[in-house]
């Protein structure tokens, strides 16, 4: 029998002899163990189709399941080894990580085993000693408690072992309610909770608050203009676009003092002893307020500078600065004034994303860095699996090749946060085995892999639905970064046709809209989601979304579509998507969200 692993297992052997689980009972343990890993077993027993007890005594051969030795086996950090023979399963490893992993392994074998399992060796140990998730909870979408705990859940099976929430203002600070009121923040309380679920499944939550920009939930309010770089906003670089209040801190001591006392309420929090200080792209820096400096010193020189005052801010409350590395990689010479005592986060979500030529100047330089890949799902409505395998792969590869310290898969959710929880699944599945065994995920079964986590005891057409979803922006390739042309049509004004949709021909529409209408049919067959699991709506919703992103531009190309028609769908997916959203996430955001499909539907006229 050959059995599925995700992520695959570096080495796996197995013979056609065969171990009866039949009659086994006990899990028996040669020493004792931490109460966090005792406790994790009791929770593999409990979540096995047989009936085990745990025993540190010496029952008889055949009634013991699986012997866990924690004094041999494998060195390395996370590594195990898992054994069976007609005595039983042998687990072996010098730390508690790789009994964890190993015991997550087992799971996996024994729901693919029945009553029965061939006899085998598995000897596996990581690519990355630290393989992270960065969840996006800023943008509008606030999960809920049951929906942090599940997906945490589901992320330790998958052996991922660092969690980060990206903050800006969805932190309850106590003296700061004006920046939070109607957002559904996380409590002190709830972080704490949260930190501890985490350590009971060998994940460490890494505290993260962004630090210089993207601070504009913040500088619209006049209470805080005075540190805004531009208090009365600023020209965007990108859009050319002007903004009518800041998003980027003035780097002055009063900006120094402020974050100080954010610090001090947020960071006892956490045991972790690192801390993610955000620090991309402050877009004003030199607009304001550091104009002359920045003229004498440049803006690099003037970023890398206050961020070096961030940093001993950071080291003054006892953890190790984290920092995203856009700014300082756009002036590779620049990179000698860093310091080697902080995390650089070399990010980039494109499929070709120069992770080659970055990972190589920062480890010139001997600077510490994660790579930072995406689960592309943001501003797609249905994924964009093609350009995640790449870019989660390359990441992998290039990190693996100089040196990075850690895999941090990063799901971010601009513009409204209007993709579902599930279309990040694939991308969480690729990169938890990139950086697991990087190479032997180079043919990862996605749809088989799903069905094994994410999807497990789902209804089993429902990971070839997600993957198909994924790949129908192939047939309609565009210029767009970071998203789908379906996200773009569906928030259009209807005023002048997208440059990026200019290239897509009407019949690369209608294949896709022919598409989105098949895989529609099938998942309306799809039986009723069960425990208010939102699944199969999120799926119909979003399609709905890219179909209607396509029929816009249709129109506006001339197809005979009623309007009103427009109206009505749009007005549909809004009432769902509402519903859908406090399936999964706080009340808080919602309305911002909405927001942009009520835009989108008043632009019909």
């Amino acid at each position: 029998m050959t059995f599925k692993l995700f992520p695959p297992a570096k080495k796996i052997k197995t013979t056609s002899a065969e171990l009866s689980l039949t009659g086994r009972r006990y899990i028996r343990l040669l020493k004792p163990c931490s109460d966090t890993l005792t406790d994790a077993i009791r929770r593999f027993a409990d979540g096995t189709t047989v009936s085990l007890s745990l025993t540190l005594g010496n029952p008889d051969t055949d009634q013991v399941l699986l012997t866990i030795d924690p004094g041999s086996g494998p060195t390395t950090v996370g590594s195990y080894e898992l054994k069976s023979d007609s005595d039983g399963i042998l687990l072996r490893a010098r730390n508690e990580p790789g009994i964890y992993y190993g015991l997550t392994t087992l799971n996996q074998i024994l729901e693919q085993a029945g009553t029965s399992a061939s006899h085998f060796l598995v000897q596996d140990e990581p690519d990355f000693a630290t393989r992270g998730v960065m969840l996006d909870i800023s943008r509008c979408k606030v999960p809920s408690m049951k929906t942090l705990y599940r997906l945490i859940d589901q992320l330790a099976q998958m052996k991922i072992n660092q969690l980060q929430l990206y903050t800006e203002h969805t932190f309850e600070f106590v003296q700061h309610p004006l920046i939070w009121a109607d957002a559904s923040p996380m409590t002190a309380e709830e972080m704490v909770e949260l930190k501890a679920y985490c350590q009971e499944r060998f994940i460490e939550l890494v505290p993260n608050l962004n630090s210089f920009g993207h601070f504009e939930r913040w500088l619209r309010y006049p209470e805080y203009h005075h540190l805004a770089e531009c208090p009365n906003g600023f020209t965007h670089p990108l859009s050319n676009q002007h903004k009518k209040f800041g998003s980027t801190l003035k780097p002055s001591r009063q900006s120094l003092a402020f974050l100080r006392e954010l610090y001090d309420e947020y960071l006892p929090l956490f045991d972790s002893p690192y801390f993610n200080v955000g620090g991309d792209e402050p877009w004003e820096l030199g607009q304001g307020w550091s104009r002359k400096k920045c003229g004498k010193l440049g803006t690099t020189g003037v970023y890398i500078s206050f961020m070096a005052k961030i940093q001993k801010l950071v080291e003054s409350s006892g953890k190790r600065m984290m920092f995203w590395g856009d700014i300082a990689l756009k002036e590779p010479e620049m990179l000698q004034h860093l310091s080697r005592d902080l995390i650089a986060l070399n990010w980039g979500y494109e499929s070709n994303h120069p992770f080659k030529t970055e990972c190589e100047q920062l480890a010139a330089q001997n600077i510490p860095f994660y790579v930072c890949p995406g689960t592309s799902s943001w501003n797609s409505i249905i994924g964009r699996i093609s350009n995640a395998r790449t870019n989660l792969s390359n990441a992998a590869r290039n990190g693996l090749r100089y040196g990075a310290k850690g895999y941090l898969i990063t799901d971010w959710g601009d513009q409204g946060h209007h993709q579902y929880l599930p279309f990040s699944y694939p991308g969480f599945l690729i990169g938890a085995c990139q950086s697991w065994n990087s190479r032997g995920s180079s043919r990862l079964d996605l749809e088989e892999g799903l069905n094994l986590t994410f999807l497990k005891g789902g209804t089993s057409c429902a990971a070839g639905l997600l993957v198909e979803l994924g790949k129908v922006s192939d047939a309609a390739q565009s210029r767009l970064r970071n998203a789908t042309v379906f996200n773009q049509l569906l928030f259009w004004d209807m005023t002048e046709e997208p440059e990026s949709a200019q290239s897509i021909s009407d019949k690369q529409l209608k294949q896709c809209e022919l598409l989105l209408a098949d895989i529609r049919s099938r998942a309306k067959l799809m039986s009723p989601d069960a425990d208010g699991n939102p699944f199969s709506g999120e799926l119909l919703n979003a399609i709905d979304m890219a179909s209607h992103g396509i029929h816009r531009l249709q129109i506006f190309r001339g197809k005979k579509i009623s309007r009103n028609r427009l109206r009505k769908d749009l007005t549909r997916i809004i009432h769902r998507h509402e519903d859908l959203w406090l399936m999964r996430n706080r009340t808080g955001g919602l309305e911002e969200s909405t927001a942009y499909l009520q835009r989108s539907l008043h632009a019909i006229g």
